[in-house]
């Protein structure tokens, strides 16, 4: 194959890639439209890309309820697309260390995906994880739970940078985050108003 071959092949491939991510883009901003999402690709602490993310939804469950649906760590593959298995490995007062096996889809393509993390429980309210070690150079996450007085409900927000081992392409990787972390938030809050 020709020099000029391959940047035609590789531009058509492109191009489809792209018409995917912006109809799966699409699909999700009407499905989900109680979900309030953002992801962005700005420069990291190291010079390389990171993904920020910033993501809320109410659920009609009390902040309690939440909080102990979100602090059950060892039941969390149950519900979380993608989570193969969750483990408490170690606990001390509010440090938790929790290992996680997963799978990260990428376009036609999936890869395993292994983390160790360190949970920092902020009881009533907020959860802080930050990584040990495993398939991601940047992983640190927070969940917070706002009440909801007139409903008796709870604002969850969802704030994540996170920057993978393995390559993402630059051009559809915001929107293949944005898909993933779109089908992830509905699963927890469909599982958190399951248990009002």
């Amino acid at each position: 194959m020709s020099r000029r071959q391959f940047q035609l092949f590789h531009l058509f491939h492109l191009s489809r890639l792209l018409l995917l991510a912006c109809c799966l883009s699409a699909a999700f901003s009407t499905a989900a439209s109680a979900l309030e999402l953002t992801v962005d690709r700005v420069a990291g602490a190291d010079g390389g890309k990171v993904y920020r993310i910033a993501s809320s939804g109410t659920v009609a469950a009390a902040p309690a309820a939440v909080w102990r649906i979100l602090t059950d760590y060892n039941r969390m593959a149950e519900y979380v697309p993608d989570l193969k298995s969750a483990r408490v490995v170690a606990r001390n007062g509010d440090k938790v260390i929790i290992e996680q096996h997963g799978a990260a889809r990428l376009l036609f393509f999936s890869r395993d995906i292994h983390l160790v993390v360190q949970v920092h429980e902020q009881a009533p309210n907020k959860i802080d994880v930050s990584l040990i070690e495993g398939d991601m150079k940047v992983y640190q996450c927070s969940w917070e739970l706002m009440p909801v007085a007139e409903t008796g409900g709870t604002r969850v927000l969802y704030n994540a940078t996170i920057e993978p081992k393995f390559y993402v392409p630059g051009v559809v990787g915001a929107g293949l985050v944005r898909k993933d972390i779109a089908k992830m938030m509905a699963a927890v809050l469909q599982r958190l108003d399951q248990d009002e």
